[in-house]
């Protein structure tokens, strides 16, 4: 008996050597394509996406760049990249092999840069500018953040008295493509209930009840604790003179709404009275409306103790003031270089290398930055009063093109 493929006849035997020699055309023309693939056609595969390539001379503010800071910085985050075992830095829109970063972090180590001007050599020499695009702008919204300061208590009394939790007992981390591979890589936090897959609790719910979670320490006030948990991190002053800091450990899946969103659309707060330092006096004072209010934000951050000599961010090192980005990992991978181009709520221009080392619920975009500010009060009056128009650039690797 004879098979026809593709309106042709042929023989058995022949037809197998025939598919088996397509095949391996097909094989050999998809693996050209791929590594002939540039850093713009990974991200053109993303709607909307574009990396322009320009130069360093390009980038406004660059002769001014203190590259000397940046060492032990880019050392650090060497380090991490070096413990990734994956073939990709992060599945995200801009692709980036990880061989390819740590080429380029084993350099790094083998010239043993010290100054200014070896740092700047070594960045110009390794790496290439991209603009990051998004739907014909290269325009964005570039917040800040800073590490919190609470007080705290390692056991409760009539004072401190709200639990700060760990990860829930409970919690279920769940992966859509797990599932199935033609699914998005989607990760869900829930529970199990009666056999079935739940969503997790809710803020309103975890505050006004017990969970299945460990307690970490126990705070003062809500209020504080609530903009520990938007930062993600903070330094507990305890009761006995001592300080810990607290690191994110999970959250419950459930979406972020901002309080200051919550609070102009209730006009509780007028336009441009947005900034941490008004929400948090807004709260402090309508303590009867405050926990109503912060209820309507259904995110709720899990903690847990940490060693780190700073607050430890997504990507896994302690993020360096000023020198730290929390990015949107659907577009930037974790772990590589930006340029940032942007201002400061006292319009004095931001212009340096920043490293995507954290994420945000609110930080959401193609052209979407959350800029590190440090730790405590006086990052606070600079961090919560940013919001500004920006643009930033990745730097790739020269051998990713």
């Amino acid at each position: 008996m004879h098979k026809a493929i593709n309106g042709c006849w042929f023989q058995p035997k022949k037809a197998l050597s025939l598919l088996l020699m397509l095949a391996a055309i097909c094989l050999n023309a998809c693996s050209k394509e791929d590594d002939e693939k540039t850093a713009e056609d990974e991200a053109a595969a993303v709607s909307g996406l574009a990396l322009n390539k320009v130069s360093f001379a390009e980038l406004e503010g660059w002769k001014n760049e203190d590259f000397a800071a940046l060492i032990d910085v880019f050392a650090k985050n060497c380090r991490q990249i070096m413990k990734i075992k994956n073939n990709l830095l992060a599945n995200s829109a801009v692709l980036v092999k990880t061989s390819t970063y740590q080429k380029v972090c084993s350099d790094f180590t083998a010239q043993k840069i010290k100054n200014q001007t070896q740092m700047r050599y070594f960045i110009e020499s390794h790496f290439v500018p991209y603009a990051v695009v998004y739907d014909g702008s290269a325009d964005g919204k570039f917040t800040s953040y800073y590490e919190a300061e609470i007080r705290a208590a390692l056991e409760p009394d009539e004072t401190y008295k709200y639990p700060i939790y760990g990860r829930p007992n409970d919690l279920i981390e769940a992966d859509l493509r797990d599932f199935d591979t033609d699914l998005p890589s989607v990760k869900l936090s829930g529970r199990v209930e009666n056999g079935k897959f739940m969503p997790y609790f809710d803020r309103a719910h975890i505050e006004n009840n017990t969970i299945d979670a460990p307690v970490v320490l126990w705070g003062d006030d809500l209020v504080d604790i609530h903009f520990m948990q938007i930062q993600g991190s903070a330094v507990a002053k305890l009761n006995d003179g001592s300080e810990l800091r607290i690191a994110y450990a999970h959250n419950n899946g459930r979406k972020f709404k901002g309080i200051g969103r919550i609070l102009l659309d209730k006009g509780l707060l007028q336009p441009g009275e947005v900034s941490m330092p008004k929400i948090r006096e807004w709260l402090r004072n309508n303590p009867e409306q405050a926990a109503q209010i912060m209820a309507e934000n259904e995110r709720y951050i899990f903690h847990r103790i940490s060693d780190a000599d700073g607050p430890v961010g997504a990507f896994g090192v302690s993020l360096t003031a000023g020198r730290s980005l929390a990015v949107d990992p659907q577009y930037i991978p974790l772990g590589v270089l930006m340029w940032l181009d942007t201002k400061s709520p006292d319009n004095e221009k931001i212009q340096k290398i920043v490293f995507a080392q954290d994420i945000g619920g609110a930080i959401k975009g193609a052209v979407r930055g959350d800029y590190f500010w440090g730790h405590g009060e006086e990052a606070l009056k600079h961090a919560g009063r940013m919001n500004a128009v920006g643009q930033y650039y990745i730097l790739l690797p020269k051998a990713a093109q």
